[in-house]
């Protein structure tokens, strides 16, 4: 590594951290800078992969540069800061940014004043960031999750001449104060917690995303707030494991009340990702009475089968979670549940694959994403023995969507004859146009209706089956 390369490590704080001061500062040395380079301002573009903790973690990226005097570019080729934001949890992820990464080599060459990043959770993987840093030294700065607030202060070092390299393994502290330069429309995120502590034998979050970390109460309310105050009417509440919130005593039920009750203007309040573990008869109870959450839960069930799910360390049941779905269905009306589900996990055998599909049968999801394994460098999972091979990954994974696809068809002729409100998020232009939005429990709509209409809630009867959606039309 070259002297002007940092790595540090820096102690566990479990405290919350208002980064503002900071990077008012370090944003202003910034500016400071672009206005001795450049008599034109500069201009950014940012390329995010993987979830949805990711693109907040991009708006909160977008946001510092805005601060830093950088306005949004409309492609790579036209921006003078090109970001990747990288994911380690879906397959071939290494080798997807490496090639992405390569492939804009040519725009430094053309473009030397040009600054080239990548962070993300790949990049909080020590071996891999140090691989891409050496591999590419037209990269200028790699740095990990846990570097977010520190992004202004790499950039000023970038500037004057230093490639950075930062992936710090502390993960104690709750950053406050970062802003956001969210996308314009109606419906946003609002992370509520960091990392996780299940440590679930396939997964690479809790190494990349540290332990679990929650907010204030006031701090996630004032940020639902003021998204509200900037336009938006719908907000998921997110984090890996949003049942195991708790902020000094209070726990997730207890959040989604007051912000249920306390922020005027907002129409629907989402959240995810609930694990069935910590699923309690009070956030059930919650979903069931306050009238702003919707009434849909994401419940990732990954496996049909108790001895995958042991070897999972999912730590419970099917019966478990079988009975978890009629305590929702019991008691919150008209629920929709969603899931993910794993299949080829190694030592999966045909009988555990035929639990999984029977499970998928009898529970009658609204929608399922499944995923074929895929090891992840680091987790027990990959150094299990009776690896899958991967073509028998792959009949699985097409078996398994064969019986999703019959099971979907059953779950929405329910719904003939049924009212209910959607947000209508935008037209349809295959064939008639037609508006299409979500009934509260996630269920897609299509009606006929005036583009006008889009960001906004309005009350429809449903009529038939469009796909694997619903059709109806306004009631006026």
């Amino acid at each position: 590594m070259c002297n002007n390369c940092k790595e540090t490590n820096q102690p566990e704080n479990t405290t919350a951290i208002n980064a503002a001061v900071e990077l008012k500062e370090a944003s202003d040395a910034v500016k400071r800078i672009h206005s001795a380079i450049s008599d034109k301002g500069l201009t950014y573009y940012i390329e995010t992969y993987g979830c949805q903790m990711n693109e907040h973690d991009s708006e909160n990226i977008a946001g510092m540069l805005v601060r830093c005097g950088y306005t949004k570019a409309d492609c790579k080729e036209t921006a003078d800061f090109i970001l990747f934001n990288t994911c380690c949890v879906r397959e071939h992820a290494e080798l997807r940014t490496f090639g992405n990464v390569g492939f804009v080599k040519e725009l430094k060459q053309k473009n030397p004043r040009l600054i080239l990043g990548v962070c993300g959770c790949m990049m909080q993987q020590k071996q891999v960031a140090k691989k891409l840093f050496d591999r590419f030294p037209f990269v200028d700065m790699v740095f990990g999750t846990h570097e977010l607030k520190n992004f202004p202060l790499l950039l000023e070092q970038v500037f004057n001449n230093r490639r950075i390299l930062r992936v710090d393994d502390s993960a104690g502290e709750v950053i406050e104060g970062l802003p956001a330069e969210r996308e314009p429309g109606f419906s946003t995120f609002v992370n509520i917690m960091y990392g996780c502590d299940n440590f679930c034998t396939y997964c690479i979050v809790p190494y990349v995303r540290g332990r679990e970390r929650s907010r204030s109460p006031e701090n996630i309310i004032a940020e639902v707030r003021q998204v509200v105050n900037d336009g938006y009417i719908e907000v998921t509440l997110l984090g890996q494991n949003v049942n195991s919130y708790n902020y000094d005593g209070v726990r997730f039920p207890e959040l989604l009340k007051r912000v249920n009750d306390e922020v005027r203007g907002l129409k629907r309040l989402r959240f995810m990702t609930s694990h069935p573990k910590d699923l309690s008869d009070e956030l059930i109870d919650a979903m069931a009475s306050l009238d702003k959450v919707c009434k849909h839960i994401h419940l990732p069930v990954q496996s049909g089968s108790d001895r995958i799910l042991r070897l999972m360390n999912r730590k419970y049941t099917s019966a478990d979670y079988y009975a978890l779905v009629d305590k929702l269905r019991t008691r919150v009306k008209d629920v929709e549940i969603t899931t993910d589900i794993i299949v080829g996990f190694p030592q999966e055998t045909e009988e555990d694959f035929n639990a999984t599909c029977a499970l998928v049968r009898n529970v009658g999801y609204s929608n399922a994403y499944t995923f074929a394994y895929s090891p992840r460098e680091g987790t027990v999972a990959a150094r299990m023995d009776g690896q899958i091979p991967l073509e028998e990954k792959k009949r699985r994974l097409n078996a398994l969507n064969a019986v999703l696809a019959e099971t979907l068809p059953a779950g929405n002729e329910k719904y003939i004859g049924y009212e209910g409100d959607i947000l209508v998020e935008g037209v349809d232009h295959r064939g008639e146009p037609l508006l299409f939005g979500k009934l509260s429990n996630f269920k897609m709509v299509y009606v006929k209706g005036d583009e006008s209409l889009v960001g906004t809630v309005v009350p429809v009867k449903v009529d038939g089956l469009r796909f694997n959606s619903l059709q109806g039309h306004i009631i006026e």
